[in-house]
């Protein structure tokens, strides 16, 4: 992607502009962001979706002042001559190839930040009430039209009671209706309130924002995954291979230790002992690479890989598939990849290889041709694991 390229979809600010002005600063309305815009599901497709075991959906709607929630999957929904309901439904991206061909547009931001894609369906009067989010969002409007009022209030405050979050005190500054194509960003704790003016659909690209808790217990639990591995005890997700580090395999030894008269007073020894060897422990940028590298490729608790074709690769093609023109590898649309420098993460695991040229242009590009020079340079060790990931459903082999 070209960062300093004009892009429709920003109403012709090139990314760098728009991350520069707009991103966590300010909101955007950019009219026709996609002219003649499509959904990539249709409204029964949603329905559909949303009756299934594996799809998170939930239900909302609205008797006169009082809201209600309903988690799915559901038996039936309500008729779309009733008004004022709204089914949400999340993560389409990994249960629909075009909904992740569309999600994949906004990858001028991170994809460490790239969280997912949610539909949202409405009849007349629908919404889920005025709130706010801890993460940006691009709401994009598939069909039908939908009014906005937004506004960077101080206050947040909620209501309480309800098995929503919403505004106790919304204080609108702006307001908008959204036809098909039309599209409105909002950075977090933007304060916003959509109602379906006839039957709608909207379209949610939401991104990641971890607080500082879950980064700290993240880079904890890894520092502990990191203790047992070097231990040679088995660890969790993030032991595994071991980093350079202390073993800290000593044992605590007190030969100075007098009687004492207080046999059930912790010893101030052992108090300082615990405190350095916990001080031994490296929170440092390779702990940390580790850590995010393996939490945000973890696949969506949604996802479920499909099994191979038996055509997309047979034994003897998986040596010399980089030398042919016709070898094209793409990433499932499920697959989460991300790398720094010579190290490699797919679906929450460190790569046993290292992050080649054409292994980042594949996570970059998501797909690699055999005919790119970066592909003719994959070492064997990296031809092995895209084997491996072809027969665990993460990368497909297309013959173009």
């Amino acid at each position: 992607m070209h960062t300093d390229q004009p892009l429709a979809l920003l109403g012709g600010l090139t990314p760098s502009q728009f991350m520069k002005t707009y991103w966590q600063r300010k909101p955007l309305l950019v009219r026709q962001a996609f002219k003649n815009f499509k959904p990539p599901v249709s409204m029964a497709t949603l329905k559909k979706m949303s009756k299934r075991d594996e799809v998170e959906s939930k239900l909302i709607w609205r008797n006169q002042d009082e809201w209600n929630m309903e988690v799915g999957p559901f038996s039936r929904l309500p008729k779309m001559s009733e008004t004022h309901w709204t089914l949400l439904v999340q993560s389409v991206d990994i249960h629909d190839d075009a909904a992740c061909a569309l999600m994949n547009q906004f990858r001028f931001v991170p994809d460490a930040r790239l969280d997912d894609l949610m539909i949202s369906m409405a009849t007349t009067g629908g919404g889920v009430g005025p709130h706010y989010d801890s993460y940006d969002v691009f709401l994009l409007q598939a069909e039908g039209r939908r009014h906005w009022k937004f506004g960077q209030q101080k206050d947040l405050s909620l209501v309480p009671g309800l098995p929503l979050k919403i505004l106790q005190n919304f204080e609108p500054e702006q307001e908008f209706v959204l036809e098909p194509g039309d599209m409105l960003y909002l950075p977090p704790q933007a304060a916003h309130d959509g109602i379906a003016l006839d039957d709608c659909m909207t379209i949610s690209i939401g991104f990641r924002a971890p607080d500082e808790a879950a980064l700290a217990r993240g880079m904890l639990e890894a520092a502990a995954d990191q203790i047992l591995s070097r231990a040679g005890v088995a660890s969790g997700p993030y032991g595994e291979p071991p980093l350079p580090g202390p073993a800290l395999n000593k044992f605590y030894r007190d030969p100075a230790q007098p009687a004492v008269a207080h046999p059930a007073e912790l010893p101030d020894r052992l108090t300082e002992a615990a405190m350095a060897a916990a001080n031994k422990i490296r929170f440092d940028r390779a702990l940390a690479t580790r850590f995010l590298g393996c939490w945000l490729t973890e696949p969506n608790q949604a996802a479920v890989f499909d099994s191979p074709l038996a055509t997309e690769m047979d034994e003897d093609q998986e040596t010399d598939a980089h030398a042919s023109a016709y070898t094209h590898w793409a990433l499932d649309r499920r697959t989460r990849m991300l790398y720094r420098d010579q190290q490699l993460f797919i679906n929450g695991e460190p790569a046993t290889v290292k992050a080649e040229a054409g292994l980042k242009r594949l996570a970059d590009d998501r797909e690699l041709a055999g005919t790119d020079p970066t592909a003719k340079r994959l070492s064997q060790e990296a031809l092995d694991a895209l084997a491996d990931w072809i027969d665990d459903g993460w990368v497909h082999l297309i013959r173009k």
